[in-house]
């Protein structure tokens, strides 16, 4: 075996996490194929002999050509929402030997046209950091900005996913009546309440500390996202974080793990675990009394 092939060996293993990000980024299967393929381009012509951590090399280009590629639409003033929809049929066709792959790294329609909205800095600090737990030094790198600027793109990328309204007081309190409605359903195992509030392309995610803690990575649809959580969260409780409504597992009032969730027209659209004990301390997070 060559180095070329040897090179393109290791590049294959890391492709269906490329493509995971590429897809985040974008929302575009096409674009996050033109993504991966300028990756494996670029790691081509300088090859793997000075890389030390192949991953996380990889992992960086493929943000910044994928931030390049949100900031070239935006110039463009494309509507992104179009190229989601024509994306989200494509996964849909048999034959396609990538369609499995595809289909557990996508985000579901909801969430994406939510993402769209999203300023490119904006998208890949909350894409980077709250799904793929990238730190802020990395991703300040890669924008060109301090930490603790990237850290505060997440969070109002974080805000602006929750749909965020004109008047932030009456969105919250909205917003804690649709947790509380969802977390009075699931301890009373009523799955067709449960359903009626999530979004019926909800996703629920969780970090890799909360795959560990016997979560799923990923599931899509309000069926299986209700029967995760039908006759649970018993010991759950709503929460603030960053401003936004939540809810918190607290035993003993330690938290050790948060739900963030995203709402739009009063239906959850997005779930998404926290439990690694370093994230957890970045939150900032009210419980609140009642």
């Amino acid at each position: 075996m060559d180095d070329t092939d040897w090179l393109a060996q290791q590049f294959e293993q890391h492709r269906s996490h490329l493509r995971g990000v590429a897809f985040r980024m974008l929302g575009s299967r096409a674009e996050a194929e033109d993504a991966v393929q300028e990756a494996w381009l670029r790691l081509s012509r300088s090859g793997a002999g000075e890389i030390d951590n192949l991953a996380a090399w990889l992992t960086t280009v493929v943000a910044r050509v994928s931030l390049d590629m949100l900031r070239s639409r935006s110039s463009r003033r494309e509507d992104p929402n179009v190229e989601h929809r024509r994306d989200s049929l494509a996964f849909s066709d048999e034959g396609d030997p990538e369609h499995e792959a595809m289909v557990t790294d996508s985000l579901g329609p909801a969430l994406l046209v939510v993402l769209g909205l999203l300023a490119p800095a904006e998208r890949l600090a909350f894409v980077m950091h709250d799904m793929f737990a990238v730190p802020f030094e990395e991703i300040g790198s890669i924008l060109g900005r301090s930490p603790n600027a990237a850290k505060q793109l997440a969070s109002r990328a974080r805000q602006r996913v929750r749909g965020s309204a004109l008047n932030p007081a009456a969105n919250v309190t909205r917003q804690r009546e649709v947790v509380d409605a969802f977390l009075l359903a699931s301890r009373n195992g009523n799955f067709d309440a449960l359903v009626s509030i999530l979004h019926p392309d909800v996703v629920l995610q969780a970090d890799a500390a909360g795959v560990q803690m016997g979560a799923a990575t990923q599931l899509i649809g309000s069926a299986a996202v209700a029967g995760t959580f039908s006759g649970r969260a018993l010991a759950a409780q709503p929460a603030l974080v960053d401003g936004a409504a939540a809810i918190v597992w607290a035993p003993g009032g330690q938290p050790k793990a948060v739900w963030e969730v995203t709402i739009s027209n009063d239906q959850i659209v997005h779930m998404y675990m926290i439990a690694a004990p370093e994230t957890l301390d970045e939150l900032d997070l009210v419980i609140p009394d009642n």
